[in-house]
């Protein structure tokens, strides 16, 4: 039997002993609608939050930030840094277990490390000061660097997409440019693959071997004590019909209501609306830096002149309560925000974005630009976007699709007329933007970069800088140059941030503050 199928069996067991046993144990099950539909499995082949969720639920990392961000041994028992700063030692907690029964290893860690390394923004920069990761023993091995850097704990620990989830050393080996197929993890809960019916729900049962740490959660850190039996997230794309299952019980939790059904929750006696701090994110405007007419900074460059974050955030959340215009590329009231260069863009000026469209030599390439039509908080942003640029004298051809497609299509590299594209927008927390190491999309190492493949060997120096300077005002002074060179190339444009909260039945506790929903630590009553 081979190691895909065995793992399935396992998965299959857990679920059966759930079943038999239900009854008896008087079974809890958690129905949730989460922002989007589950079809893609793999938290390390792509940066959507749907399927860093789905990592939550099932895999564990080897450390995690709790709810004030500071970092804490999580699958790790403890480590160790060398007092030159160059080796990092982790040893594993004692009764760590695949879903499969077989134990955790250190060699299974590091094939996850590398396997992450290979694709995120932060996990590539930190592994270009890696020397070695070997074992030292079934529970134990060590980082060695070439030079000190900050970026080993604060890459391991890293909360949102690509988060560096442990998965067995059979999967972890997977070519990092393919999606796995075996998914086994050591987490929480165990996905139920036999219940999947992407389109319908996405099924998860309580793992009881699971070993929570002793501490209380806090963020994403602590005891992971799944306190439900069962997990259901049910794929609602329409909002009415989301809330109105929620309001006569049908449902436990909307992870992202519509901000403007809020008001009508907000009455509902039996309904808890939680503000999240750590749920605020930012609008971003992706371009294509492969293709014709994003190929050229100039033409680029016309779209921070073309766009204001004012009509972006009333068209998609409405509410001033929850809105907020930002200029700052790593997020306001946060260590880096920063309005340095900021004058002057992101003010709709048709002039201006019209005088460098004529510089650039804009030949009236259609820009193919990807709509997103069943995310709520994301629908109307490329219509914003498309009137905008047509009125600066881009030429906008846009394409309408599911979220899903559209994160499947964003990782061709074709033309697009070959079914490739030129833009297309999404969102992030705030956990995701907070420095020039963590932000994806400043990530500029070309073909290594993230889909939009910008390449630009100045913004690649100044984020080596980052990852090497331990003075937070020095740090603070590179993250103002990044933010400078990115208006100069754009590799990312900010449309603005918003809050956004979620709804549970008042039945429903145990919530926790994280750049993430998770559902270890909820209890349902």
């Amino acid at each position: 039997m081979g190691p895909i199928r065995k793992a399935m069996l396992a998965a299959f067991c857990v679920a059966g002993l759930w079943l038999a046993t239900a009854p008896a144990m008087a079974a809890t099950t958690l129905k949730a609608v989460m922002h989007s539909d589950v079809k893609i499995l793999d938290p390390i082949w792509t940066t959507a939050y749907i399927v860093r969720n789905f990592g939550y639920m099932i895999y564990d990392t080897l450390l995690a930030q709790d709810e004030k961000g500071d970092i804490k041994p999580q699958m790790a028992d403890k480590y160790e840094v060398s007092a030159d700063g160059k080796t990092y030692t982790f040893t594993l907690r004692d009764g760590l277990v695949w879903h499969d029964g077989n134990p955790v290893t250190s060699e299974d860690c590091i094939a996850s490390i590398k396997r992450w390394g290979a694709r995120d923004a932060m996990g590539q920069k930190m592994m270009s000061f890696v020397d070695t990761i070997t074992p030292v023993d079934a529970k134990s091995f060590t980082i060695k660097l070439k030079e000190p850097t900050g970026l080993v704990l604060l890459g391991l620990s890293k909360p949102s997409s690509n988060v560096p989830f442990m998965m067995p050393k059979r999967v972890a080996e997977t070519d990092p440019y393919k999606q796995i197929e075996d998914l086994t993890g050591s987490g929480p809960f165990v996905f139920v693959k036999d219940e999947w019916k992407p389109g319908d729900k996405t099924v998860f049962v309580k793992f009881d071997k699971y070993k929570p740490r002793p501490e209380p959660a806090s963020g994403l850190a602590g005891g992971k004590v799944a306190k439900i039996d069962r997990v259901e997230w049910l794929a609602i794309s329409d909002q009415q019909q989301a809330v109105n299952a929620l309001q006569k019980g049908e449902i436990d939790m909307i992870e992202q209501p519509s901000h403007d059904l809020l008001d009508t929750l907000k009455k509902d006696p039996n309904i808890t609306i939680l503000n999240i701090p750590q749920l605020k994110a930012q609008y971003v405007f992706r371009p294509n830096w492969l293709h014709k007419p994003f190929d050229n900074p100039k033409i680029r460059q016309a779209l921070w002149y073309a766009f204001n974050q004012e009509d972006f955030l009333m068209a998609t959340i409405g509410s001033e309560a929850y809105i907020k215009e930002c200029k700052a590329l790593f997020i306001c009231d946060t260590p880096f925000g920063s309005m340095a260069g900021t004058d002057g863009i992101l003010t709709s000026n048709v002039k201006k974005a019209q005088e460098l469209l004529k510089e650039g030599g804009y030949d009236g390439t259609p820009v193919v630009l990807m709509h997103s039509t069943d995310l709520k908080a994301l629908t109307n942003l490329a219509p914003v976007a498309k009137s905008l640029m047509e009125k600066a004298g881009f030429k906008v051809d846009m394409q309408s699709m599911d979220w899903q497609t559209l994160v499947a299509r964003r990782a061709k590299k074709d033309p697009p007329a070959a079914g490739g594209w030129n833009a297309f927008m999404t969102s992030w927390v705030t956990a995701d933007v907070m420095n020039p190491v963590s932000a994806a999309y400043v990530n500029s190492s070309c073909d290594k970069a993230s889909f939009g493949w910008p390449c630009d060997e100045k913004m690649e120096k100044l984020r080596d800088e980052f990852a090497r300077e331990p003075d937070p005002a020095k740090q603070k002074a590179i993250a103002e140059a990044v933010q400078l060179r990115n208006i100069e190339m754009t590799q990312l444009i900010p449309l603005g941030e918003y809050l956004q909260p979620v709804a549970l039945r008042k039945n429903v506790t145990g919530f926790l503050a994280a750049p993430a929903p998770v559902f270890w630590n909820l209890e349902k009553k």
